[in-house]
């Protein structure tokens, strides 16, 4: 269960932008609620615990707000990484979503067919596998959280209306549900220019677009950055992959937002 100690400690509410952008101490938490520990100790992913420090993996389920019986919908999700944490943090009630865009098939085509035959076992009977147009995210149902890991910045490579895809993300949310947008940092001022050569954005840039599709800032945490990211080379360089320095934001679907669509 989430306190507001705990939040207080985790995220920085209403944090200057300007602020992410020139890095400041990351930040652990305090607790960890047992369905964390649990999902971190699962032996399915004992080759990812070596990362789950270096990616801060409680603090950001925490942030997230991701609990037992959520629907998570994950956009890109590479690796399994992430995807092995949130199928056991949501359990057999709950359900995980994994979105492939066509679009990025040549880099991920592999990857996505071989979730198609983890999610086909009994420990992960609770994940989907969507392939679909990156225009538009449409899981079934809808969801609590959707997330996304270094990779909103891709989607402006792609030839889509941001614009109209932040608005099925917001879509596909419940009520109240939450957009979670972890990326690399690019320099502040320096909007989308960097999204294709050095793999980063802007976060004043995020957050103008997805503000624009109706969603409230939330939150942002800092637990990934890192003070020691100049923040002006790319992403994959040796002196700095692996530890970028990262923003990481929560918008929030209004929960009162199905009333709003009714009286209107």
């Amino acid at each position: 269960m989430r306190t507001s100690l705990l939040m207080a400690t985790l995220t920085g509410f209403a944090l200057p932008l300007t602020a992410m952008a020139a890095p400041v101490a990351s930040t652990a938490p305090p607790s960890v609620p047992a369905y964390v520990t649990a999902a971190m100790n699962d032996p399915a992913r004992a080759a990812d615990k070596k990362n789950d420090t270096r990616r801060q993996m409680a603090a950001v389920v925490i942030f997230a707000g991701i609990k037992p019986g959520d629907t998570v919908v994950e956009l890109v999700p590479g690796s399994g990484y992430w995807t092995r944490v949130f199928s056991q943090v949501v359990g057999p009630k709950g359900h995980v979503y994994q979105v492939w865009p066509e679009q990025m098939m040549k880099y991920y085509g592999k990857a996505m067919a071989k979730w198609k035959t983890m999610a086909a076992t009994p420990h992960y009977a609770n994940v989907g596998v969507l392939a679909e147009s990156a225009a538009r995210v449409a899981a079934p149902g809808k969801a609590d959280v959707v997330f996304t890991a270094n990779n909103y910045h891709d989607y402006h490579n792609l030839g889509i209306s941001i614009a109209a895809f932040d608005k099925s993300v917001y879509d596909a949310l419940k009520p109240g549900g939450v957009f979670i947008v972890i990326d690399h940092i690019a320099p502040a001022g320096s909007g989308v220019r960097d999204t294709d050569t050095l793999h980063r954005i802007d976060p004043a840039a995020v957050k103008k677009e997805i503000e624009a599709a109706g969603f409230v800032f939330d939150g942002a945490s800092k637990a990934l950055i890192n003070p020691k990211d100049p923040l002006n080379i790319p992403v994959f360089a040796k002196s700095i992959r692996g530890h970028t320095s990262q923003f990481i934001f929560r918008f929030r679907k209004p929960a009162d937002a199905a009333l709003k669509a009714k009286t209107h």
